[in-house]
């Protein structure tokens, strides 16, 4: 069984072991499509202070589908706002690359988003990990960038992946959050374990991720985006 979401904004010790190794020199990957998922363009609903921009990351001829991504960032979405937080835009972008960068491992993630002008934060579904303990979904931070720039403010989903949406929100918490804690207390999102019963942010997490996210330019404010408009 692969697990889930354990210590997920630092990635796993088999990524810090292999970042050494270098990739073999291969065909660069390339966007060969864009889609902007529907439903996401509307403005921010009273009570919303922050808007969040995402972009989304799959590989033609990879087992992901836009009809299993696009209802999971939909509820991903939905238990962010509990924070004021309200996802204005997701743009699914297709990717054309080697087989190899279908699946997740430090030297050939690093070697993908070099050759990528990548917005932040992303989220890059691949079919599976190499990387071993094998987990359902990592997350890169700033915090633990400094040595490998290019995964920051990252999520990186295996298929089949338990509670995805849950998974999607949880991983997405810890980027905006530039934290890697997990909380024990029932019911809050951020439990190392993803379950349905898990989907509360306390008062002081969704302030973190709030102040931490437009800090960090991964949320827009709200008085920003009225002078925008």
């Amino acid at each position: 069984m692969r697990r889930h979401a354990a210590s997920v904004l630092f990635c796993a010790a088999a990524w810090v072991l292999a970042s050494g190794v270098a990739a073999p020199a291969a065909e660069p990957a390339r966007v060969v499509e864009t889609r902007a998922l529907p439903g996401h363009e509307q403005p921010a609903a009273p009570g919303f202070t922050h808007e969040l921009r995402l972009t989304l990351y799959a590989f033609r001829g990879s087992l992901w589908t836009q009809l299993e991504i696009e209802p999971a960032v939909r509820e991903a979405a939905r238990l962010l706002a509990q924070c004021g937080v309200t996802l204005a835009g997701a743009e699914l972008r297709i990717l054309e690359a080697p087989r190899r960068f279908h699946y997740c491992s430090t030297p050939v993630a690093r070697e993908l988003l070099q050759g990528l002008q990548v917005a932040r934060p992303s989220i890059f579904f691949v079919d599976d990990t190499l990387n071993r303990p094998a987990f359902d979904a990592e997350a890169i931070g700033l915090a633990n960038a400094a040595t490998r720039p290019e995964l920051a403010n990252t999520v990186w989903i295996a298929h089949g992946a338990r509670d995805l949406p849950l998974a999607l929100a949880h991983e997405l918490a810890h980027v905006l959050s530039d934290s890697g804690e997990h909380r024990e207390e029932p019911g809050n999102l951020m439990r190392a374990e993803t379950s349905p019963e898990n989907t509360r942010l306390s008062d002081a997490q969704c302030r973190r991720l709030r102040e931490r996210g437009e800090a960090n330019g991964l949320l827009a404010p709200r008085s920003r985006l009225k002078k925008r408009d």
